[in-house]
């Protein structure tokens, strides 16, 4: 039997890898949020680090490090030494960063392996109850009547959020101002304060304030009304058909990430995401339909994701901040 060059000089460099992976985890893990405290994605970290923390025995930190439209936070984990100690827990807007960011100093699919597909929530569009929006009707009114007058909130440029209200403006004829936030928490806390009109955010983001009734929900993006907000039409039922958004959380790691560490990571994130009371808080709190897909499942939803939302950014010359 003849062997390769290259499979001799791989050998040696293999068996240290495979004792590394055999002894991880040996420290802290962090789980690098690309987005400010306060947001769903930011929520859905912290919920499942106490279970991660559990099951692969320590400590296992969330780190927010927003801006850039996520891309600091993701090229941080992108770049980062693929050990297994650095994870990364993002949002839908992982997808539209290629064609958002055209130069981007890293590869999304390239240097970013797949993890684990959490699960989404529809995109709904929430205001203050004092508000007049009764319906989508009475927002595409008020915009026509008032071109560039009504303004609304949402966690970025370019996030799926904003993309939602590109597409609607396109399909309604209408012109709304956008004002972008940093984060989830951030918008929330600006439209229940009355700073603007209304925002768009994830069904995740705007649960706690519609359950408590500082925001009113007018109209939710996902293909049929959530259980919990079955009061709410969809924008298909409002005349908008095709009209479709759901956020969704996903986690990657470094490309290069040993095998048998990334497969524990999912045993570890899909057993969390299982437990009785994060289920609970995941799909009641967070209004999250829940997927826990490996990378099978991730990888081709996000190239799905990629073509897209990419050709909503092109077409509408949509640019980061």
């Amino acid at each position: 039997m003849t062997v390769s060059r290259r499979a001799l000089l791989a050998a040696p460099l293999a068996a240290p890898a495979v004792a590394r992976a055999q002894s991880w985890p040996s420290g802290a893990i962090r789980i690098i949020v690309p987005f400010a405290a306060g947001g769903s994605t930011d929520a859905v970290a912290r919920i499942v680090s106490p279970g991660l923390t559990q099951r692969l025995g320590v400590p296992v930190v969330v780190e927010n490090r927003s801006g850039a439209a996520g891309s600091l936070g993701t090229g941080a984990v992108a770049t980062a030494r693929p050990d297994g100690n650095t994870w990364l827990l993002t949002f839908d807007s992982h997808a539209t960063l290629p064609a958002l960011l055209p130069n981007l100093p890293f590869n999304l699919t390239g240097d970013l392996d797949p993890v684990l597909l959490i699960g989404g929530a529809p995109y709904v569009i929430a205001v203050r109850p004092d508000k007049p929006y009764r319906n989508l009707a009475d927002i595409v009114n008020a915009a026509k009547a008032r071109p560039d007058a009504i303004n609304y909130g949402s966690t970025g440029n370019g996030t799926l959020g904003h993309l939602t209200m590109v597409m609607l403006g396109a399909r309604a004829g209408v012109r709304m101002a956008h004002l972008p936030y940093r984060g989830g928490g951030l918008a929330v806390n600006d439209t229940v304060a009355g700073h603007v009109e209304m925002m768009i955010g994830s069904a995740a983001l705007v649960a706690p304030q519609i359950t408590s009734g500082n925001l009113r929900p007018v109209v939710q993006f996902g293909p049929e009304r959530l259980p919990a907000l079955r009061d709410v039409p969809t924008a298909i039922e409002s005349g908008f058909p095709g009209l479709e958004a759901e956020a969704w959380w996903g986690v990657f790691a470094p490309h290069g990430t040993p095998a048998p560490m990334q497969q524990r990571m999912v045993t570890a994130l899909q057993e969390s995401f299982r437990d009785e009371r994060v289920n609970r808080t995941m799909t009641e709190s967070q209004q999250a339909r829940l997927v826990l897909g490996g990378p099978e499942v991730l990888r081709p939803f996000l190239d799905r994701q990629i073509a897209l939302w990419g050709q909503v950014v092109r077409d509408n010359q949509v640019q980061a901040d």
